[in-house]
């Protein structure tokens, strides 16, 4: 039974990291799952409060770090809260309407359509944020897949 947990568990994380090409996918919630389909087929062994501490803090460091560099990226390139939304919009819409390359182009049309329509900034100004919003897209994508790893990591450590 160890064994189709340890496959329950890694499928779990496979589409965990899915997520961080498709965003709309909750990879938070999907290693989380992970740990507790695990748990549950092999009864928690090893899986003490200081292991689901430290995950609980690293899911909030993975919620925290998707808003957070966007609304980083966005505002430290000045744009405006429209530009933010529209880059959240891009950033969950392009995936399916522009398969591979949405992942990039959706959340900087986004923001760039956002600034132009709603907040009426000029195309240079647009364009700095949708600029804006791919870096903290793509920071966001690296700290998040650092943080799925490490939490990987401490899950294979508690549970070995």
């Amino acid at each position: 039974m160890e064994m189709v947990g340890w496959i329950v568990a890694i499928v779990m994380f496979i589409i965990a990291f899915a997520g961080l090409i498709y965003p709309i996918i909750p990879s938070a919630l999907f290693i989380l799952g992970g740990f507790l389909l695990y748990g549950w087929i092999d009864t928690f062994s090893g899986m003490n409060g200081w292991f689901w501490a430290i995950q609980i803090l690293f899911i909030i460091l993975l919620f925290g770090a998707d808003t957070l560099s966007n609304l980083v990226g966005v505002k430290n390139f000045g744009g405006s809260k429209a530009g933010m939304w529209g880059s959240t919009i891009g950033l969950l819409l392009g995936p399916f309407v522009i398969p591979v390359a949405g992942i990039l182009i959706g959340p900087f049309l986004g923001a760039v359509i956002a600034e132009l329509v709603v907040s009426r900034a000029g195309v240079k100004q647009a364009l700095k944020t949708g600029l804006g919003s791919l870096v903290g897209f793509l920071t966001s994508v690296i700290t998040k897949g650092l943080v799925m790893a490490v939490m990987i990591f401490v899950f294979f450590l508690f549970v070995k």
